[in-house]
């Protein structure tokens, strides 16, 4: 019954215009940190076991956290044993790229749409290290959905400790639209919890029973 309770409250707590209110910063980041539009990230966090990915497995000049990397390098080498092709298009972004990004997004699209695809600077899992968006064979990160990978990647994502960080129909509570392209590395144990349960990482952090 308390987790449910906690559930509960948390939503009500994190819904509308709750978003980017009574922020939280966030002092020590560990791999499952909950970062989003009432949890930010200090502007000078930078992972400190940062690699660069391998170009076989991601587009030139990306980062993610050692952890993370390796375990969507066992990810991809087995999708790829299946036919499919699931590379990382964007993984570690500094707090001074998403500031801009942002800001690009407010200048061509609006503020409203802004707030609903894409973060605040300090508020993107991406400055954690351990947010991954993908593209499959169809080349358009935009499109994954429509690739013959997006299944097989919704699917098994967890058995390499990968979550579905946007799910449909869970906006309310995440605060961000549909992103069928976008990943977080939490480790097997949670992941495994959060798609057997078929919820959302805010509920897992704040529902689960300790």
């Amino acid at each position: 019954m308390k987790r449910y309770i906690f559930i509960i409250i948390y939503i009500l707590c994190t819904t509308g215009c709750h978003f980017y209110k009574e922020i939280n910063v966030i002092d020590n980041p560990n791999d499952l940190v909950l970062v989003n539009k009432n949890n930010r990230l200090k502007s000078n966090y930078i992972p400190n076991d940062l690699v660069k990915l391998d170009i076989n497995y991601s587009n030139k000049d990306k980062y993610l956290k050692k952890n993370a990397a390796y375990s969507f390098y066992k990810l991809s080498k087995d999708a790829k044993k299946l036919g499919f092709r699931i590379i990382i298009v964007s993984g570690y972004r500094s707090y001074e790229y998403q500031d801009k990004l942002f800001s690009y997004y407010v200048l061509e699209k609006g503020l409203d749409y802004a707030l609903m695809c894409s973060a605040k600077p300090g508020h993107s899992e991406h400055q954690t290290g351990l947010a991954i968006d993908v593209e499959g064979s169809n080349y358009d990160y935009n499109l994954f959905e429509k690739s013959k990978e997006f299944n097989w990647m919704k699917n098994n994502a967890h058995k390499y400790g990968f979550i579905l960080r946007y799910p449909k129909g869970k906006e309310y509570i995440t605060g961000f639209k549909y992103e069928p392209w976008h990943y977080r590395y939490v480790g097997n144990e949670v992941a495994k919890y959060i798609y057997e349960h078929k919820i959302t990482f805010e509920e897992y952090k704040f529902g689960k029973k300790k």
